[in-house]
């Protein structure tokens, strides 16, 4: 296979890939007995690009949904709403929309307004940061509830998704979106993907891989209520989910520790400014620290790792006292803002920073209105990386697309408009941003994993203007991906 190495060879070299890894790196390999030989005609190669936080399924459905991203205000997405229905023809089947963010918005919705442009139909909306819902009165009815004057947030929007999505005919069957959705990942150059899907990952992997799901590596996570059948299951992190079926393994647990920046109940050590207005003016936690240590404590004990959803600075330290008093390794999901004396303290504690860059560029409005004195901790990757804290780089699809390149891009440039890019000093490099995206992949060496992407361009010679480097990654062309020594994507 034509290319070249991460490491830069002098000229082109082939690859010999054998039961899923690369077994040689040379020039002029005799290609006799090869079941497949691909020409690369001279592309790049590197290890293949990983998402180390989505939800697929949402991800999937959320193209099936109404539109709701970039909605301005509560009437703009009302109007969206109504359009949508005018859209489709009438009945009582419930229809959900996907991807507000009512964090800047001068009022909150109310159900009364989405009851005007709705009628008798039951509709649910989830927010971009999934951490909201806003349903009619129908949808309340739908679910046995007594309607709200606004939106539910974190434990009781939760409880209600998982039951709506379970009226949702495509959440019943998601295979085919998921199918789809995952063939696009492989034309972006994704080889594997964490799983934080709720309703416990681990348990729907099976029969995915039994409908022919087999052509992506995915870490299913379980979430606490699952953690017992976990046990009897005797699955540990790492642990495949079907023997002899290595691509697809057991993930970790997933704690949500406390709510987003959107929704305004991310847990913080200062009030939100202008938060007198607020229930909870510094946020809140999701559950008391002894129930965070307590989940965390029986995981380690049964062989789970932890990914700690914290975004608040005050809950990412109430995340690392959890983390030390446990002992357990694992994951900081988000880590959105930090104290700057908890970065050196991740770092001893061995905790990766999974972030997502391209909310950074999302938030940047909002994290003005509401967190502007304490703008300079947020999305911290340069503090992160310099102090030794390993950094894995993500979506969170579908609050962010399920695009590697967008992250990468966005973690070396940090804008996604016209203005000069927000707080530059927290910029990585190219090859920083790439090397958290490779799932400890750092090189294309004889042992590696046959988990490995062409491309057309080097990622690595971009031009020197910060937002034309930024365009030149987001539109990297991926000419092949391949799984385990398995071409799942071609496009030479």
């Amino acid at each position: 296979m034509g290319g070249q190495q991460a490491a830069y060879a002098a000229a082109p070299v082939d690859l010999r890939l054998q039961a899923g890894v690369v077994s040689e790196v040379g020039t002029g390999l005799n290609a006799a007995g090869a079941d497949d030989v691909i020409d690369a005609a001279g592309r790049w190669v590197m290890p293949g690009l990983w998402d180390a936080h989505t939800h697929p399924v949402m991800w999937a459905l959320s193209r099936r949904r109404i539109d709701l991203v970039g909605s301005r205000d509560a009437d703009d997405t009302a109007r969206r709403v109504r359009r949508h229905l005018d859209g489709i023809p009438s009945g009582d089947q419930l229809v959900m929309g996907y991807g507000y963010r009512s964090g800047g918005w001068p009022a909150q919705p109310t159900t009364a307004q989405l009851d005007a442009v709705t009628g008798r139909r039951p509709v649910a909306l989830t927010s971009g940061d999934g951490h909201n819902g806003w349903l009619n009165s129908a949808a309340f009815a739908l679910l046995g509830l007594d309607a709200h004057d606004g939106p539910l947030v974190e434990n009781e929007w939760y409880a209600a998704f998982t039951r709506l999505e379970a009226l949702d005919p495509d959440v019943l069957d998601p295979v085919p979106a998921l199918a789809d959705a995952i063939g696009q990942a492989h034309a972006k150059g994704i080889v594997g993907l964490v799983d934080f899907e709720f309703g416990s990952a681990f348990a729907t992997w099976p029969e995915r891989i039994a409908r022919g799901l087999t052509s992506i590596r995915v870490a299913a996570a379980t979430y606490a209520d699952q953690l017992e059948e976990v046990a009897r299951r005797g699955l540990r992190t790492g642990d495949p989910l079907v023997p002899g079926h290595d691509l697809v393994t057991m993930g970790p647990l997933k704690v949500i520790s406390d709510g987003s920046l959107n929704t305004l109940t991310a847990w913080c050590c200062e009030p939100y400014l202008g938060g007198a207005r607020l229930e909870h003016p510094c946020g809140q936690p999701n559950q008391e620290h002894s129930e965070l240590v307590a989940m965390m404590a029986r995981a380690r004990e049964i062989g789970l790792t932890t990914a700690i959803h914290a975004i608040g600075d005050r809950a990412v330290a109430g995340a690392l006292d959890a983390f030390e008093a446990t002992g357990q390794r694992g994951a900081m999901e988000h880590a959105q803002l930090l104290r700057w004396s908890d970065i050196p303290r991740m770092a001893r504690l061995g905790i990766t920073a999974s972030v997502q860059p391209a909310h950074a560029p999302d938030d940047r409005d909002v994290s003005e209105q509401w967190w502007g004195d304490r703008t300079d901790r947020l999305y911290a990757f340069r503090a992160l990386h310099d102090a030794g804290v390993p950094l894995a780089l993500g979506s969170d699809a579908p609050v962010s697309p399920l695009d590697p390149w967008l992250a990468i891009a966005t973690a070396v440039h940090r804008s996604a408009d016209e203005r000069p890019a927000w707080h530059a000093e927290q910029s990585l490099t190219v090859a920083e941003a790439l090397a958290a995206s490779v799932d400890g992949q750092g090189t294309v060496a004889a042992g590696s994993r046959a988990d490995l992407i062409l491309l057309d361009a080097d990622p690595l010679a971009g031009p020197g203007d910060r937002g034309e480097l930024a365009a030149y990654l987001r539109d990297m062309p991926v000419a092949g991906t391949i799984v385990g020594g398995r071409v799942v994507h071609l496009a030479l």
